[in-house]
């Protein structure tokens, strides 16, 4: 249980720095002014990090529970493939949304779309490599 508390905020706070440091950088923000008309000001901090933290430990939670069912003899592979599985979920499907529904430039869904790869990869290879069921 302990193993999960910590791993879960680690990758909570890591989930919250890499989407800083994906969104905002400068090459991001020219990307991202397709959203200008309808993107916030601002941002609530408290409330994204407590949402970062939130996914931390439901993605933790997830990857106990299908932990088994993932393929891959090792810890790392089964993280592997959990990060595919959550960047399928979170991030493909909102692009493939977003590209449906929106006038945004395919740079801008294809930057989100590797990114978001990048960032999934990582958070799963740090349950795979940290987080195991009894």
């Amino acid at each position: 249980m302990t193993r999960y508390i910590i791993v879960s905020i680690i990758n909570g706070i890591l989930f919250g720095v890499m989407d800083g440091v994906i969104n905002a950088n400068s090459f991001a923000r020219k990307l991202f002014e397709a959203y200008k008309p309808i993107a916030k000001t601002s941002v609530n901090a408290p409330a994204g990090i407590f949402i970062d933290l939130f996914y931390g430990f439901a993605m933790g939670a997830i990857f106990l529970l299908i932990y088994s069912s993932l393929p891959g003899e090792s810890e790392l592979m089964k993280g592997l493939i959990f990060g595919l599985i959550l960047w399928f979920l979170r991030v493909f499907m909102s692009v493939a949304s977003t590209w449906m529904t929106l006038d945004v430039p395919i740079k801008t869904l294809f930057y989100v779309l590797t990114t978001g790869l990048i960032e999934m990869l990582i958070i799963g290879i740090v349950y795979g490599i940290f987080l195991k069921p009894k």
